[in-house]
């Protein structure tokens, strides 16, 4: 975190990675290196509010997010992070903001509708995500990592459009307005993991976790969150639960 001289005052900043792609109603690519709008950034900003605190967004390939966090080029990671032990050993994560399914999309004069009537195909998922831990269970599937990009959702949207891959996993989230919005592609099947996102810290940054621990336990209770939910994501249900 750092801080800044305005006047009287010093402005506290807290800096959060994520990649600069379009994945509405995540968020969206910024026009500016800066200003982002989506799910995430708003829920950030409610965080943020109760911080005191201004947001910076630092920009990086998805591979590079958390080691950013980890060597100090960024205070947190606030972008797509399902909860894995693989994750949690490289950053600690705080409650999570939000809990969603898994979703293949595939070309939408593909019959495909189980994972059992995979065997062939090949299927991309983000490299060392909760999407690629779910491909791995289709039974005879080629597994093609994405990861190395600004635009990670968009490759994988330009290879299955293309005919490189038959098929890629992401969250159902974003899925959504792709499978309703884009004629060249349908879900195939969603799968209900009910995986918890949450933003990592670096180890051992309790202070900064337990306070946003406390912002989004404030901003659930409140039904600030729930609010900023609805108006992103309209066709899914609140998931959380204040903890009073």
């Amino acid at each position: 975190m750092t801080t800044t001289d305005t006047g009287a005052q010093k402005a506290r900043t807290i800096r959060l990675a994520c990649i600069d792609s379009e994945a509405l109603p995540l968020f969206s690519k910024s026009t500016d290196g800066r200003t982002r709008g989506g799910y995430e950034p708003e829920a950030a900003a409610l965080v943020a509010e109760r911080l005191g605190a201004d947001i910076e967004w630092v920009m990086v390939p998805w591979e590079e997010m958390i080691p950013a966090v980890r060597r100090g080029d960024a205070d947190a990671v606030w972008c797509g992070q399902g909860m894995t032990e693989e994750r949690a050993a490289l950053v600690d994560f705080t409650h999570p903001y939000a809990v969603f399914n898994e979703t293949l999309i595939v070309r939408a004069d593909d019959p495909a509708r189980s994972a059992d009537e995979l065997e062939g195909y090949r299927i991309g998922a983000i490299a060392n995500s909760t999407n690629m831990k779910l491909a791995e269970t289709f039974a005879g599937a080629e597994l093609v990592s994405f990861g190395a990009s600004d635009d990670v959702f968009g490759d994988m949207i330009a290879a299955t459009r293309s005919g490189e891959i038959d098929g890629f996993v992401d969250d159902d989230v974003v899925m959504i307005p792709l499978g309703q919005e884009d004629p060249d592609f349908v879900e195939a099947f969603t799968v209900l993991t009910g995986n918890r996102w949450g933003i990592g810290v670096a180890p051992g940054n309790d202070a900064l976790r337990e306070e946003i621990d406390a912002a989004l336990e404030a901003i659930i209770a409140d039904g600030s969150l729930e609010q900023v939910w609805s108006r992103w994501m309209p066709l899914l249900p609140f998931p959380l639960q204040s903890e009073d």
